[in-house]
């Protein structure tokens, strides 16, 4: 089973933040609700864009999104 996005994500996680998607990944971290086991582009982006406050731009989540493609191939 490929790694979840979220899982790759917690790779980015760093308590004193100083990119964008380390940022990202602090807070998908503290929300219970992220879709913790998906790997579909469209159900992850929908969540976000539909019941998060906290990515200050969705190109952050698509960059992200690129170094999990990178990372799965």
């Amino acid at each position: 089973m490929a790694e979840s996005f979220y899982h790759f994500l917690m790779r980015y996680r760093h308590p004193k933040p100083s990119e964008d998607i380390s940022e990202f990944a602090n807070e998908a971290y503290l929300d219970h609700s992220f879709p913790k086991t998906a790997t579909d582009y469209h159900q992850i982006s929908n969540y976000l864009e539909l019941n998060v406050t906290y990515l200050k731009s969705m190109s952050i989540f698509d960059e992200a999104w690129e170094l999990y493609l990178i990372h799965k191939s």
